[in-house]
């Protein structure tokens, strides 16, 4: 029996200048770099995430793990879902990508998300009611947009 779908939180999207296969890539990159550091390996150990580490091949494939979260699905280069749990929330993050020409697509970001309990609900204020999470969903789809129309930027030889 299939679980239900978590609690709709939001969803943002951008339109990229760059295929979308460089998208993908663009994608599983800044993903790495974004969740994959110091920072967010301690904050994961702190919250008690599931995952701590990075692991499995890049472009993301499923069973992958960033701090916080594990790959659950990747439909190269259409869809991947990240999910999580700590001792304040459950949570998915799901990327869709569409390619709108050959040379320009548009990835969405849809978030899910259950804060069980008190602690889950003051957790809840701290990063979604503040504006914390959408702040950093727009910077991410900002890093994913700007490293994949640099892949696409053709290199000019020296004179």
């Amino acid at each position: 029996m299939p679980l239900a779908p978590l609690p709709y939180i939001d969803e943002h999207e951008t339109v990229i200048e760059a295929a979308a296969e460089a998208v993908w890539r663009a994608l599983s990159e800044t993903l790495v770099r974004s969740f994959g550091g110091r920072g967010a390996t301690a904050y994961a150990r702190l919250v008690g995430a599931s995952d701590r580490t990075v692991s499995g091949p890049l472009p993301l494939t499923e069973g992958s793990t960033l701090p916080g979260f594990r790959v659950t699905a990747a439909a190269r280069p259409h869809e991947l879902t990240l999910s999580g749990g700590h001792r304040f929330s459950t949570y998915t993050l799901t990327f869709r990508l569409e390619a709108l020409t050959p040379t320009r697509s548009r990835l969405r970001a849809e978030s899910r998300a259950a804060f069980p309990g008190l602690p889950g609900t003051a957790y809840r204020h701290l990063v979604i009611t503040t504006g914390g999470h959408a702040l950093g969903m727009r910077r991410l789809l900002t890093a994913v947009r700007h490293g994949s129309e640099q892949r696409r930027t053709p290199t000019r030889p020296s004179p």
